[in-house]
């Protein structure tokens, strides 16, 4: 049955509904249609969507999150194509967008990452699925308390040379938010790059080096701290920083132990 659905970006598509061949661009999104259930329908995944590993192991890869192959899609002839604005490259999208409907999400904040699990629930047909998610999700984030002192100031790093940090309206602007610390680059532009004078000037007290998109090791820590001798410089988990499905389950007690282990 043809249906409509319309996406976070305000684009209308319509499917044969439920999807029965899905192809998803996007790590965190793709680990959600499997926890949803939908190892059968999910056809194709990129290189970056390692979760669940046994799924990544066996399902057709179509290149990267800004450089998939439209080939590769062609040849899984799917039904439902799901991006992200902010991971997937804007002339890639649209060249999917004239052969196949295209759903895509759009988020900065946790209200937007569970207005996406619903709306994809509710698009493969696992409604009630998604909404169980979203409660489990937001009653974790409701029983992480907020600190009672001052926040203290983070900064949070995504990439090397040249050192990118996460800006505003950034999802992971909004985690660093719940997770009580106060972003020093939160009035900035949503990546910006800065140099280590501008890191100095900031003063963070505690420094975030991030899993991914860039994978920082102790040695970078070491680093840093000759430039920042009285922060509190942490490797950090950056899916849970980052990725907005259902590895939200994990993320307010992830924060919460950060809390302790900075106190």
């Amino acid at each position: 049955m043809l249906q409509s659905f319309t996406d976070q970006m305000g684009q209308t598509i319509k499917i044969n509904y439920p999807p029965k061949r899905i192809v998803s661009l996007v790590p965190s999104q793709t680990e959600l249609l499997f926890d949803l259930g939908l190892e059968k329908e999910v056809v194709g995944i990129t290189r970056f969507c390692i979760h669940p590993k046994k799924q990544y192991q066996v399902k057709t890869r179509v290149g990267g999150t800004k450089d998939f192959t439209l080939a590769r899609i062609q040849a899984l002839q799917p039904d439902l194509i799901i991006g992200n604005k902010e991971e997937n490259y804007k002339a890639g999208i649209e060249q999917l967008q004239a052969h196949y409907p295209v759903w895509m999400s759009d988020i900065y904040t946790l209200a937007d990452a569970y207005n996406m699990i619903n709306g994809i629930g509710v698009l493969v047909g696992k409604q009630q699925a998604a909404a169980s998610l979203v409660v489990n999700i937001s009653s974790a984030f409701v029983h992480l308390k907020q600190p009672i002192t001052p926040k203290q100031k983070v900064a949070y790093f995504i990439w090397r040379k040249p050192y990118m940090v996460a800006g505003k309206n950034t999802f992971i602007d909004e985690m660093i938010r719940l997770g009580g610390w106060q972003n020093v680059f939160g009035d900035t532009v949503r990546y910006p790059s800065i140099s280590l004078s501008d890191l100095v000037a900031k003063n963070p007290a505690i420094v975030f080096l991030s899993s991914e998109p860039y994978p920082f090791k102790e040695a970078h820590m070491e680093e840093l701290k000759k430039h920042l001798p009285n922060a509190q410089i942490l490797l950090v988990d950056g899916e849970l920083f980052s990725w907005y499905g259902s590895r939200l389950l994990k993320a307010a007690s992830y924060l919460e132990k950060l809390r302790l282990q900075l106190n």
